[in-house]
């Protein structure tokens, strides 16, 4: 696990990044939080409420979130969990009338290369 965190990393408010998740343990640097770097290809930096919802149609479109992988230490995802999703799935999820909650303070602001700030804000959670 690396304990990476870059403090000059910003959500898209323009605020300092805060944690999305220590349990389950989330991130693409699995250190809790949504950042991204240059080997993040899938842009791990939404960071979103799991819903059943969601978790059934990332499972249908080939990313099944809810099982749990031990060889992975993923210990499967439900309803409630706050998870680093890919932004471009979280807006394919948006385009299916399937997108979970998004809590803004978490979210990093790479996230806006894909998703307006608008449209973020209309499924915004308090922190």
């Amino acid at each position: 696990m690396t304990t990476r965190h870059d403090p000059d990393a910003r959500n898209v408010l323009g605020g300092e990044l805060v944690p999305c998740s220590n349990r389950p343990l989330t991130g693409y640097f699995r250190n809790g939080c949504c950042e991204t770097g240059p080997d993040d290809l899938g842009l791990h930096t939404v960071c979103a409420v799991m819903t059943a919802e969601f978790l059934a149609f990332s499972k249908a479109v080939g990313n099944d979130l809810s099982t749990p992988v031990p060889e992975y230490q993923f210990p499967g995802l439900k309803p409630g969990d706050r998870w680093c999703l890919c932004a471009p799935r979280w807006k394919e999820a948006l385009d299916a009338g399937a997108a979970p909650a998004v809590v803004l303070e978490a979210t990093h602001e790479e996230t806006l290369a894909i998703v307006p700030l608008g449209v973020l804000k209309d499924y915004a959670v308090d922190a």
